[in-house]
């Protein structure tokens, strides 16, 4: 269906806005234009004005602007062909008609609206004037559970008689093709029909206009091999997984509270709204689709998913995170509710009220905090491996963002966690005797205390110290603090983003730390050889490795040796992380390239400048120069 902006033109200027507006909200006259409180928004003011001679609203509190048809898809909740075909017919217009195929399916849609809706009147019938004892038992349930007699109403139950031919009885004068065609009745191989539904208490199933496409129905009591709920199949009227239960209510509630709640089944949606809690969605029988997220956000950035608090609900917070992972955006996110174990939302308010509800819906968990708790707690993490696996799991999920910057941010927060969590800070020991720091300083340096340190650390250290390294600086550096060791806890974060940057690293990091905790700052410098280390080497080069350096001064070049350390790899990882995202952002990528690299180019010489001055002091003291095949920097360049 083609509408040129000529013909959407035309409409606008036929349709008077405020008549429209004053519909369902009250506006006051206020010189050439009309104000009211905003209907997109709480405020106590009128900040909310509608203009018909340039045909637009808006709000000078929110923002929310529009014509005529914006006014009907984000107030009233309508498709827009849905909301140009109605103020068409409000003006007169024909709409273009659409081509001989479209035409088609909307008169073969409209047909079966027309069964649905006959359905539902006859559903509702049945259970406020029907006086069966199953009739009587359906209507003792609802009460049970509570149920408004304006509640059932709103939500228009109904009921189902077990009968396999009275649905096919009542609605006689439809064709049983088409009944079939609803969903309503079922077709055997062999020819026979029967109702789907029988023995249930029915719900409709609404778009986004309200009109009835489906139902779905509950059993009474419990029905060996029999479903609890049941949902109309997939039709032309009713696809699953592109519906959400109460959307046409919940859509212009959730414009007034600037949220929406997904809740696991339609009994959660009629127990909050019951509640008071208007603005609730639920998906029909299945996990959230793509589809269903899009529709979400198109009604707020940050929908809120609820779900209860058993493995279940966790396994389904999940899936929908596993969908939501790949279609992240800026401002677009999802919040997380938990409830408690073996709760339901209509439980959860029986016992504690409304305002318990409330507070859970105000604290919400984030997409990316319920995503590390859940992997972090899927499995037990008593070894290195299963640690390690956890690491792997997180950054799987990372990979599936197609957002590269969001991709970024989330990697940058769940290694953040996952370091803290595999590398926790050591704890102290020797008591109050201990003299181990947080800080290092004039007094950072000390003496063994207790040669415990393990053989797999020992070996670590020895090969590092020996020429296992890659370069000059990285052996320098283990070197030196494992000639001072009460530096290793004020290095520990660097250490540990290094040990992030280079899996090879963490047998090494790990070893430093147990090293740290053999260790206490009551003398002036360690003994290696008491741990089974070799002695760090004198090395002239770095005052640190050197005697009769002042503590102060060996403190000062460690920790710049150890920031040169940790940056080049934090640089080489950030360039790949860019250039990954080049397809995606060309301009964006190449111009973080530039600056990485110009980077890359400082550190470097920073590292030329590092190793010429300590060429310098050495020849000071008189002490031996560096071989002339090492590289100036004593760190690898290329």
């Amino acid at each position: 269906m083609a509408l040129s902006p000529q013909w959407l033109d035309e409409l606008r200027a036929r349709v008077t806005l405020s008549t429209v507006i004053m519909r369902t909200d009250k506006l006051q006259k206020a010189g050439r234009e009309w104000k009211a409180c905003c209907p997109f928004h709480d405020e106590k003011s009128p900040s909310f004005t509608v203009n018909d001679q340039k045909g637009f609203y808006h709000c000078f509190g929110c923002g929310a602007h529009g014509d005529v048809i914006r006014w009907m898809t984000d107030q009233r909740g309508m498709g827009f062909m849905d909301a140009v075909k109605e103020l068409a017919a409000e003006a007169g217009m024909e709409v273009p008609a659409p081509d001989p195929v479209a035409a088609k399916k909307a008169e073969k849609r409209a047909s079966l609206i027309d069964v649905t809706t006959d359905a539902q009147q006859w559903f509702m019938d049945n259970l406020r004037s029907g006086s069966s004892a199953e009739v009587r038992e359906a209507q003792e349930y609802l009460k049970g559970r509570g149920l408004t007699r304006k509640v059932l109403d709103e939500f228009g139950f109904g009921y189902a008689p077990e009968n396999k031919q009275a649905l096919a009885g009542a609605l006689s004068k439809f064709d049983e093709t088409v009944l079939v065609e609803t969903g309503m009745r079922i077709a055997t191989d062999d020819g026979t029909k029967y109702d789907r539904f029988r023995g249930r208490i029915m719900l409709p199933i609404q778009d986004a206009r309200g009109r009835v496409i489906a139902f779905g129905g509950r059993i009474l009591g419990k029905r060996e091999g029999i479903a609890k709920y049941l949902n109309s199949p997939d039709t032309p009227l009713f696809d699953k997984g592109r519906t959400l239960y109460n959307l046409h209510r919940a859509s212009p509630a959730s414009r007034q509270t600037n949220r929406v709640i997904v809740v696991e089944g339609y009994m959660d949606v009629v127990a909050l709204a019951q509640a008071g809690f208007e603005d609730a969605v639920a998906p029909l029988g299945t996990a959230l689709t793509e589809m269903q997220l899009e529709m979400l956000w198109r009604m707020v950035e940050v929908p809120t998913l609820c779900f209860d608090g058993d493995n279940a609900g966790q396994k389904a917070a999940m899936r929908a995170i596993g969908r939501a992972l790949p279609m992240l955006a800026p401002g677009r996110s999802l919040n997380i509710v938990r409830l408690p174990s073996g709760m339901d939302p209509d439980d959860l308010i029986a016992k504690s009220g409304p305002q318990a509800m409330e507070k859970l819906l105000s604290e919400p968990a984030s997409l990316l905090e319920t995503l590390w708790q859940f992997e972090r707690d899927a499995q037990p993490l008593d070894s290195p491996e299963a640690k390690a696996g956890l690491k792997k799991r997180l950054l799987d999920h990372v990979d599936t963002i197609g957002h590269g910057d969001i991709a970024a941010l989330y990697r940058r927060e769940l290694l953040d966690r996952y370091s803290a969590f595999a590398f926790p800070p050591r704890e102290q020991r020797g008591g109050s005797n201990s003299n181990w720091r947080s800080g290092g300083g004039s007094q950072g340096f000390g003496k063994p205390r207790n040669p415990t340190l393990s053989a797999e650390a020992r070996g670590q250290l020895q090969r590092a110290m020996s020429g296992g390294m890659r370069d000059a600086l990285s052996r320098a550096v283990i070197a030196g603090l494992v000639r001072h060791p009460n530096e290793i806890s004020r290095h520990s974060e660097a250490l540990t983003r290094l040990a992030q940057l280079d899996p090879k690293t963490n047998d090494l990091v790990e070893s430093l730390f147990e090293l740290a905790e053999t260790l206490d700052s009551g003398g002036t410098n360690a003994i290696s050889e008491a741990q089974g280390l070799p002695a760090p080497p004198d090395d002239s080069r770095y005052a640190f490795l050197r005697e009769g350096t002042t503590p102060s001064d060996a403190s000062e070049e460690l920790a710049e040796a150890v920031s040169l350390l940790v940056e080049r790899p934090a640089l080489d990882a950030a360039l790949l992380a860019t250039i990954a995202r080049f397809d995606e952002d060309p301009e964006g990528s190449m111009a973080e390239q530039a600056r990485l690299r110009q980077s890359q180019t400082l550190l470097n010489d920073r590292l030329k400048a590092f190793g010429r001055r300590k060429a310098a002091q050495a020849a000071t003291t008189d002490l031996t120069s560096t071989p002339d095949d090492d590289p100036a920097s004593d760190f690898r360049t290329d």
